[in-house]
């Protein structure tokens, strides 16, 4: 077998490693497990290392187990977090495990009939049935309560303020816990990774498959560091909230966007992270990146990369064709394959007004337009300034006085984007 860990750790994506885990992964496929909390329908880019990691797995030749925590969930993870999550209700649960696991099928292939096939668990489908008098026999009576408040994430709260921590979350980590067990014996899983908060839970998992398989029984844990930005930030938030991976909640121009916004400092860190190039190229990208940083050529290739993994190659064109549209030279035609929701995407933020289809039939001049139309200019003597000074721009073509707004100028047979100088833009929106 490929050295999986080597390859992980270059990349940045090891923190905590159990003794032993390495020699297992150089020995044989290793079926390995990495639990997703369906707290929404969708996931965040935060989920992005986890799902990499199992695309890993497979690459290297191990079998990789997703877990959507259908069970888990109607508690919620403790782990890192200073209150107790609101409880979900059943309806809302079905539908985030749903929306995650159509997240999850985008990338790893749940109906191939290779040897080391991802798999996709739920462990709802284990836990419903369990009585809480047999889950306090077979599984409480293993892990003592010393041992239990001993990890961090109840340490943590129980040494903070507020409330404390609830039974319910307390028993958390038993739940998890008992995952790796029922995996370890149903699919032969020997090791769970996930990030560097869930060391806790994940040791407790191992020491349940001990403890309830007898000494002979291994398995293994291997953490990844939590991804933060330079300046010490939370990774995953724009300005409007999450980024995350299904484009009804972010749009791809909007994800690739946030690629290409990173400083120099981040992407020479997330390219290592959240693409597959290879380390002669990365080398290669960096080298040049820092002989001609104003080209941004790491950034370029992070967001080419990350937005082709998550959307597919042709949206990832659609988006870069949409960047055109605000940073280059774009012609009518390039407006015009914009979608409506695309469009408002790139001028989002710009001043708009309504005009009618019915003036628009007819023909507008260029001077009313401006003016009494949009109010783009406070009046018709300013807008004709503007006009004989050649700074206007409709569609991004320059237009003069003469001028007339007819319907063969919509985009989408909706909008007219207005300019003035390089930088400030109007949208029409005809109705």
């Amino acid at each position: 077998m490929k050295n999986l860990v080597e390859e992980l750790q270059w990349r940045g994506l090891v923190h905590d490693i159990m003794p032993g885990t390495e020699e297992q992964l150089l020995k044989e496929m290793t079926t390995t497990y990495i639990g997703f909390d369906p707290t929404s329908d969708s996931l965040h880019i935060g989920s992005l290392v986890p799902i990499i990691l199992l695309v890993h797995l497979e690459k290297f030749g191990h079998k990789p187990i997703a877990l959507v925590g259908g069970a888990t969930g109607m508690i919620g993870d403790p782990s890192g977090k200073s209150d107790e999550r609101n409880l979900l209700d059943e309806a809302t649960l079905d539908k985030n495990v749903a929306g995650i696991k159509a997240v999850l099928s985008r990338f790893l292939d749940f109906n191939s009939t290779a040897a080391n096939a991802p798999v996709l668990v739920n462990n709802y489908d284990w836990m419903k049935d369990f009585s809480f008098i047999n889950f306090a026999r077979d599984v409480g009576k293993r892990i003592t309560v010393n041992y239990m408040m001993a990890k961090d994430s109840v340490k943590k709260r129980l040494a903070g303020e507020g409330e404390g921590m609830s039974f319910t979350e307390f028993t958390y980590q038993l739940i998890q816990g008992y995952d790796f067990h029922h995996l370890y014996k149903a699919h032969n899983c020997l090791l769970q990774m996930g990030g560097s908060d869930q060391w806790g839970n994940i040791t407790t998992g191992t020491e349940l498959v001990r403890r309830m398989n007898g000494e002979g029984a291994k398995a293994y844990a291997m953490t990844c560091p939590l991804i933060t930005k330079a300046d010490g930030s939370k990774f995953g938030k724009s300005e409007g909230g999450n980024v995350w991976l299904t484009a009804d909640k972010t749009s791809v121009y909007k994800f690739y966007q946030f690629w290409l916004n990173t400083t120099d400092v981040d992407a020479e860190k997330y390219i290592k992270i959240f693409t597959f190039l290879d380390k002669n190229t990365i080398d290669s990208l960096i080298a040049e990146h820092n002989e001609t940083p104003h080209l941004r050529v790491l950034q370029k290739r992070l967001a080419e990369e990350v937005t082709t993994f998550v959307h597919g190659k042709e949206q990832f064109e659609k988006a870069v064709e949409a960047s055109k549209v605000l940073f280059g030279n774009p012609t009518m035609e390039d407006l015009k394959q914009l979608d409506e929701a695309t469009f408002l995407e790139v001028f989002e933020g710009v001043p708009q007004a309504e005009i009618k289809i019915a003036d628009v039939e007819v023909g507008i001049n260029i001077v009313d337009v401006l003016n009494e139309k949009s109010g783009f200019f406070k009046s018709n003597g300013e807008a004709r300034r503007a006009l004989t000074a050649n700074s206007i721009s409709v569609n991004k073509t320059k237009v003069t006085e003469e001028f007339v707004l007819s319907l063969k100028d919509l985009i989408n047979n909706e909008f007219v984007l207005l300019q003035s100088g390089k930088k400030n833009y109007f949208v029409l929106r005809v109705i």
